[in-house]
């Protein structure tokens, strides 16, 4: 034994392997207790390719993959689909916005392959590119154009405006783009129950990865898998999808405990500070509430909380907020289009793949369950004034809801009404000028 009188501790970083080898060297600790630097050495001379071919991991542990991770895009797929691909609570990626791009020329995906299917959709996005049209210039009447605003800023303001607006019209089966960047573990995972969902084209996008990831890396991606399995997998995908008989505006439950070590942490926190991760033993708050489906899309990104899939459906009704923000005769043109596609989607038996025809403008119902740190961190980021309009109703009521259970918790929601402002005209991503 060697007694120090000093730590001899040292950082080495390093991002020039391939994920599995990368996986491998790391693995190596927990059976080598050398440097890393030795076994980076041997990777160097024999190449990733020959150092992986030497090892085999005889213990079956799955924690090797987490030490490799991958980026995996999916092109052209439908709103849904993306949707799949993002319910995981270790997701992390990106997917096409639509408040910030024109979707006018995505494809849009007709799974019954009837005319009367491309029919419904061509109608909404007839709808879509209508609303676009004539947005644009109705709210540069209504929001003109100050001296101290840039022009080039106040007109991606008032495009982003409409596109929060004209989104309510694209169906679900609209195609969009989404990446997922995962570790090699997670990504069989999640694969692996994507591989039973209840929609085909859900199941074909997660066959095509495995059969890339396989390909690309062939050792982490040999599993066995076993019928008892498969067939659990497929009982528990045909419950994925979540509705309510009753539509709930907005509706909570919470067990939570206190103590003075809660309390110390709750007065005085500053503003964009989130809670310690250890403030989850106090308990959790589980929410309810009606949201149109586009805004959804927005909340499903968080990570630190759980969320069942909603059914996307008509039931719960077109959320009022984009009906009331048309110009008059376009409102009127607007109801009597929709009127006319729900008489149409009554017609597709199969509320599943009905879905792709459903606008994203109609409310589902949603529940979220989280700890204190993550419901004080929704609230918080998503009353902001940037977020969209019907998703700040959401996280100010959630936001009332924390602070009736902790009137002593430092607060930082925004409760204010919707203000227009140019501030969205500047988050964009635009390549540097040199």
């Amino acid at each position: 034994m060697t007694i120090i009188k000093k730590s001899q501790s040292e950082v080495i970083l390093f991002d020039n392997l391939e994920p599995e080898a990368a996986a491998m060297v790391l693995a190596l600790y927990s059976r080598d207790p050398r440097s890393v630097r030795q076994h980076l050495e041997r990777v160097a001379e024999v190449g990733a390719g020959k150092f992986m071919s030497q090892y085999y991991v005889g213990y079956g542990h799955k924690s090797i993959g987490d030490c490799g991770s991958t980026t995996i895009c999916a092109e052209h797929v439908s709103m849904l689909d993306a949707k799949a691909v993002q319910q995981n609570p270790l997701y992390n990626g990106q997917e096409a916005s639509t408040r910030y791009l024109d979707m006018t020329t995505q494809a849009v995906l007709n799974p019954l392959g009837t005319v009367q299917g491309e029919q419904i959709q061509m109608r909404w996005m007839s709808l879509y590119v209508r609303a676009l049209t004539e947005l644009v210039p109705y709210l540069t009447e209504k929001y003109p154009r100050l001296d101290t605003d840039k022009p080039e800023v106040y007109a991606k303001a008032i495009k982003a405006k409409a596109f929060d607006i004209a989104r309510a019209f694209l169906p679900a089966g609209c195609t969009t783009f989404v990446g997922w960047h995962t570790n090699l573990r997670q990504a069989w995972d999640h694969i692996r129950d994507m591989m039973f969902h209840p929609l085909q084209e859900v199941r074909d996008v997660a066959r095509t990865m495995l059969a890339n990831l396989k390909e690309k890396y062939p050792n982490s991606f040999g599993f066995k898998t076993y019928a008892e399995q498969d067939e659990y997998l497929n009982k528990c995908s045909a419950l994925e999808y979540f509705d309510l008989d009753q539509s709930p505006l907005f509706w909570s439950t919470h067990r939570f405990s206190k103590d003075d070590r809660l309390q110390k942490v709750l007065v005085g926190r500053p503003q964009k500070t989130e809670l310690p991760d250890w403030t989850n033993r106090y308990g959790q708050i589980q929410f309810r509430f009606l949201l149109d489906f586009g805004s959804f899309r927005d909340i499903q990104r968080h990570r630190s909380c759980t969320q069942v899939m909603p059914l996307l459906t008509t039931r719960h009704g077109f959320n009022n907020w984009y009906i009331d923000s048309l110009p008059a005769e376009l409102r009127e043109h607007v109801q009597a289009n929709l009127s006319d596609q729900e008489v149409e989607l009554r017609t597709i038996e199969d509320p599943i793949i009905r879905q792709y025809y459903v606008a994203m403008g109609y409310n589902v119902a949603c529940e979220v369950t989280a700890g204190l740190p993550s419901a004080v961190y929704i609230a918080e980021l998503r009353s902001g004034q940037t977020v969209h309009p019907t998703l700040r109703l959401v996280a100010q009521d959630m936001g009332r809801t924390l602070r009736n259970i902790f009137p002593e918790m430092a607060l930082h929601c925004d409760f204010t009404p919707d203000e227009w402002s140019t501030a969205r005209g500047r988050h964009d991503i635009v390549k540097k000028e040199v």
